[in-house]
C-alpha cells in the first residue's frame, strides 16, 4: 500500500511533528506499507523524503506536491525539471496545529479524493477552534470552563474578570501562547502573548481540578479508548512542547497512566471523552483533554484531532497501556480511511 505520510509544516508545531512522523516511521510496518513521507519546511515547501530523520529539509531533494485534482494520480514529484506522479492509496497527515488540524490540509485531501486518516474538515476546523468547541459541547451537554472571545483589536475591561483566568489563542495548541493571569495588570500582556498565535483569543475562567486525558481511536458511535491519564503537577500549569528537552521529562509535570484516580471517575472520563467525540463529529483519532474536579465532575478543557504522536507524547502512552502499539493505531486509522466507514 503506498501511504503518505505528510508532516512539519508552517505553525509552532513543525518540531513536534517532525518528531511525530520518526514515531510513525519507526512503528510503521514495511511488510504492509510503502510510504512515501512528505515533508513541509518551515518556509512551506513541499519535499519528498526519504525518511523524517535529522536533514530531510536540507539539500536539493525532489519537490513534491499534493494535486488537488483528482485525475493528476495524487502525488506530483518534480526532479530534474520534469514531473512524474505517485497514486496514494492513502494519506495519513502527521500535521499539528494551523493547516494540519484546521481542516486545511484535509481540504486538500477531499479535493485530490485520496483516503485520509483522521478527522475530517468540519470536525478538525470545529475542534481547532475552542470557543467553537465549547458551544458544541454545551449544546451536548457536557461542561465547559467559563470562557469570553476577544476579538481582534478588542479591548477588555480586567477590573470586570474574575480572577484567575487563563488567556489563550483560540486556534492554537500545545500551550503555545497561554497564559495564567492572577491580577487584572497582568491581563493586557497575556492579551498580546496570545495574539502573537491567533487574532482571536479565549479568556476562561480558571477550573479547579486536575488534568485528566482520552485518548479515542475509530469511527461511528462506539470509539474505543486508551487508558486514562493524569498529569500530576508540581507547580504552574501544564505546559505541554514547551520543555527544552521533553524528551527527558518536563519540569512541572509527571504523566500518570492509569490515572490514579478512582475507577468510577476513570469510567466517567472515558465515557464523557467519547461524548465529546460524536458531539463534534471526530473520526479516526483524538485526544480529548478534560478537568476532574474535587466534586468528582468533568470538565472539557480541549480536543486534539492530530494528538502528538512521539515518543513522550500523551497519546501513545495511553493507547500502549490499553494494550494497542502504535503500530496498531496506524494500521486501524489508515484501514478506517480505506473502507470509508462513517465518523462519529
Amino acid at each position: 500500500m503506498k501511504l503518505g505520510i505528510v508532516f512539519g509544516g508552517r505553525s509552532e508545531e513543525h518540531d513536534v511533528s517532525v518528531k511525530s512522523a520518526r514515531e510513525v516511521a519507526r512503528h510503521i510496518d514495511p511488510a504492509r506499507y510503502e510510504p512515501f513521507f512528505i515533508g513541509i519546511t518551515r518556509s512551506g515547501a513541499w519535499k519528498l523524503c526519504a525518511d523524517p530523520g535529522p536533514g530531510w529539509d536540507q539539500g536539493e531533494g525532489p519537490s513534491a506536491v499534493l494535486s488537488p485534482d483528482g485525475t493528476a494520480g495524487g502525488l506530483l514529484v518534480l526532479e530534474r525539471g520534469r514531473y512524474g506522479t505517485v497514486a496514494l492509496d492513502a494519506v495519513l497527515p502527521v500535521l499539528h496545529g494551523t493547516h494540519g488540524e484546521d481542516g486545511a490540509i484535509q481540504g486538500l485531501l477531499e479535493l485530490s479524493g485520496i483516503p485520509y486518516a483522521g478527522c475530517d474538515i468540519q470536525s478538525s476546523a470545529l475542534c481547532m477552534d475552542k470557543s467553537l468547541t465549547y458551544l458544541v459541547a454545551r449544546s451536548a451537554g457536557i461542561a465547559t470552563p467559563e470562557f469570553r472571545v476577544v476579538t481582534a483589536g478588542e479591548s477588555v475591561d480586567a477590573e470586570r474578570l474574575g480572577y484567575p483566568v487563563f488567556v489563550k489563542p483560540a486556534r492554537s495548541g500545545s500551550s503555545f501562547g497561554v497564559s495564567k493571569v492572577t491580577r487584572a495588570d497582568e491581563l493586557p500582556a497575556a492579551v498580546e502573548t496570545a495574539r502573537r498565535y491567533d487574532s482571536k483569543v479565549l479568556i476562561e475562567g480558571a477550573v479547579v481540578g486536575g488534568e485528566v486525558g482520552c485518548a479515542v481511536l475509530g469511527n461511528g458511535p462506539e470509539p474505543i479508548t486508551g487508558e486514562v491519564d493524569r498529569m500530576a503537577l508540581s507547580h504552574g500549569f501544564f505546559r505541554i512542547h514547551q520543555e527544552d528537552d521533553p524528551e527527558s521529562g518536563s519540569e512541572n509535570s509527571t504523566p500518570l497512566v492509569p490515572a490514579d484516580i478512582p475507577a468510577a471517575s476513570r469510567d466517567l472520563v472515558r465515557e464523557t471523552a467519547k461524548r465529546v467525540y460524536r458531539a463534534l463529529g471526530c473520526g479516526g483519532l483524538a485526544r480529548v483533554d478534560m478537568f476532574l474536579t474535587d466534586e468528582g465532575t468533568v470538565v472539557l478543557n480541549e480536543v486534539n484531532t492530530l494528538p502528538g504522536l512521539t515518543s513522550y507524547s500523551r497519546y501513545p502512552r495511553m493507547m500502549e497501556a490499553a494494550g494497542i502499539p502504535l503500530s496498531a493505531v496506524i494500521d486501524r486509522v489508515v484501514s478506517l480511511a480505506l473502507t470509508g466507514e462513517a465518523r462519529a
